[in-house]
């Protein structure tokens, strides 16, 4: 194949149909819709999000949102906090921090991170520890219990 043998083909575009102008257009009368139904109607039609007649996805989704019952909520402490407020020995749990101010619930369950470095050995009891915060308090001389 070469391109100077290459011929344009005559009907490069073809003509729009245009319905509805007459039985001598071929789409005449009924202009290609069919005897009856809804997509005959003029302004018919289904929304893209019909599914049917079920009850459509909008109006299955909650609208304001909903409470996970299941979700664990934490009271979250870092190591550097309980550093510089406790001296070296001292027994850390809920109640205390609650009682100090230092949490705002005593509902939910308390969970000790890392974030800080610790100088002193402490005994600290909480519902859980992040991995290197235990390794820091143990590592420090403390405890750490679930």
């Amino acid at each position: 194949m070469y391109l100077d043998k290459l011929k344009i083909n005559g009907n490069k575009r073809t003509k729009k149909v245009r319905i509805g102008r007459g039985p001598g257009s071929g789409m005449g009368k009924t202009s290609a819709r069919g005897e009856k139904g809804q997509k005959s109607r003029s302004g018919a039609g289904k929304p893209p999000w019909f599914e049917g007649g079920q009850q459509r996805f909008t109006q299955r989704v909650p609208k304001s949102g909903f409470k996970n019952f299941t979700k664990e909520e934490f009271e979250i402490v870092n190591l550097g906090f309980l550093n510089g407020k406790f001296e070296s020995g001292a027994a850390i749990d809920k109640a205390v921090l609650y009682e100090k101010g230092y949490i705002a619930s005593k509902i939910k369950k308390l969970k000790i991170l890392a974030t800080g470095d610790v100088s002193k050995a402490f005994m600290v009891k909480a519902d859980k520890f992040s991995k290197s915060a235990a390794e820091k308090i143990v590592k420090a001389g403390g405890k750490a219990e679930n």
